[in-house]
């Protein structure tokens, strides 16, 4: 049987959007009327707003919840609402990934209270399901408002909108009701939504069935773009300078250790997401609101893996917004049990004062906690400057790798010589006393390998290490490190 993915005024779909059930679920079910409402007609059952059932993509099987609003508006009531958690339900028993196309005008009114209530059971239904284990994604179409997008489509791991959709709690006309006048143009759109990372993505309707099967990894999705005007591989960064060949740092006195922070800072030389484009085959986004940190579901020699890039170009000093991004892509890993990648260069976190009211120290604290409770296997690459806290949040990883010209100190050396001499121009005699540089970093053991700055190498490292990591490996190198570092 084909779903027929239809717009909202009930017209076909475009070409390339429609899925075929290969199951349909609970066709039978219909309403009750429960509250004898004047002047409605509970709908035949074929005619109720949301159908269910069993899906393919590229070759993987997914559950489908489809939510119609041109069958009474996409509302949810208590038909809706039984479909949508049986679907979850059956989804986790046969271990499925759920897939969502969802347009809907929000709780059924004429159904009261027993509509309303159907908000917590399918919210109850996607956290058994994601507890399981296991991968939901929605994309949400126009409009997509009220209880709908108040409880299960907005509790999906992945969410993308489709361009130009009203998007929002509460619709046009509620707005104007309780506010006084209607939203803005600029509001309640799916541009909107993704401006303000409540969507991860905005993908046209021709485009969104192979969105979904990237999201669920049944494709590797589209390769990571990099802006324009970012540094490119391999000729825009030569052999750092800042060591010789067998990884022993020049000498202090000659400006060593500067040199190599200058030199990790430099704008020719690429951050996390160049170097994430680099390593990644495909790539899915989870979205936020600081360009200083970019996430996403990724391909990795043929395997899928979660990646955290800094990106110091986008924003070198990442606020609360990017730690909580961090968070929200390792807790994704831990539940569907996959390895995480790190990418790290950041002079330090935003120490401004509306960065410090977002509970910038609280996010880094609760990223590191993401980080230590990982149950699976986590690897790190510092790729340009390490800066105190803010660069430590994503390198307490399993495994630590270094590329041969980047740093990592406890705290970027001109801030440490305004505390320590009260003389910002002190920051190079500093960074020697810091010991900094990538072999400096090696001989004390606080990082596990230097890698040559080159495609090949780090790539063929970072896959050794994804190999050989094993989750609690993170605690072990810092535990030896500390004893290494006690008096006797």
């Amino acid at each position: 049987m084909t779903a027929e993915l239809a717009s909202p005024a009930g017209r076909d779909d475009v070409e390339g959007a429609a899925l075929s059930l290969r199951e349909e679920w609970d066709a039978d079910l219909r309403s009750a009327d429960p509250l004898r409402f004047p002047e409605y007609r509970a709908p035949a059952a074929a005619d109720e707003s949301v159908r269910t059932g069993v899906v393919e993509l590229d070759g993987v099987e997914a559950a489908l919840v489809e939510c119609r609003f041109d069958r009474h508006g996409g509302t949810m009531g208590v038909v809706a609402g039984e479909r949508i958690v049986r679907a979850f339900r059956r989804a986790t028993d046969r271990r499925l990934p759920v897939v969502a196309l969802v347009a809907s005008g929000g709780a059924r009114l004429q159904e009261g209270m027993f509509s309303l209530v159907q908000m917590g059971r399918t919210a109850s239904a996607v956290a058994d399901h994601a507890a399981a284990g296991l991968l939901s994604a929605a994309v949400l179409r126009s409009p997509t408002t009220g209880g709908v997008y108040a409880s299960w489509a907005s509790l999906t791991d992945l969410r993308a909108a489709e361009p130009s959709a009203t998007i929002g709690f509460g619709g046009p006309r509620v707005v104007a009701q309780v506010t006084g006048s209607y939203p803005p143009a600029t509001s309640h759109t799916a541009e909107s939504a993704h401006a303000h990372g409540l969507v991860d993505a905005l993908v046209a309707r021709p485009d969104q069935r192979s969105w979904l099967a990237a999201a669920i990894g049944a494709a590797p999705g589209a390769a990571l773009r990099v802006p324009p005007g970012r540094p490119r591989y391999p000729d825009a960064w030569p052999r750092p300078a800042t060591t010789r060949a067998d990884d022993e740092p020049r000498d202090a006195a000659a400006g060593g250790a500067w040199t190599a922070v200058t030199g990790a800072r430099a704008a020719s030389r690429p951050s996390g997401l160049e170097w994430a484009a680099m390593l990644t085959d495909g790539w899915v986004e989870l979205r936020g609101t600081d360009r200083g940190v970019r996430a996403g579901l990724a391909t990795l020699d043929g395997d899928r893996v979660v990646v955290v890039a800094m990106d110091r170009h986008g924003n070198p000093h990442p606020g609360p917004a990017a730690f909580r991004l961090a968070q929200r892509a390792i807790r994704l890993a831990d539940r569907l049990g996959l390895p995480v990648l790190t990418l790290v260069d950041t002079p330090g976190a935003d120490p401004s004062p509306p960065s410090e009211a977002g509970g910038v120290a609280a996010e880094i604290a609760r990223t590191l906690l993401a980080a230590a409770e990982l149950r699976t296997a986590s690897v790190g690459l510092v790729v340009g400057e390490g800066g105190s806290g803010g660069a430590l949040a994503l390198a307490h990883t399993d495994r630590l790798l270094v590329l041969r010209g980047a740093v990592f100190s406890v705290i970027g050396p001109e801030a440490g010589a305004a505390i320590l001499y009260r003389d910002a121009s002190r920051a190079p005699e500093l960074a020697a006393s810091f010991r900094l540089t990538a072999g400096e970093l090696a001989r004390a053991g606080l990082v596990d390998e230097v890698v040559d700055e080159k495609p090949a190498a780090v790539r063929a490292a970072v896959l050794a290490a994804l190999a050989t990591a094993r989750p609690g490996d993170r605690t072990t190198r810092t535990t030896r490190a500390t004893a290494s570092a006690l008096a006797r």
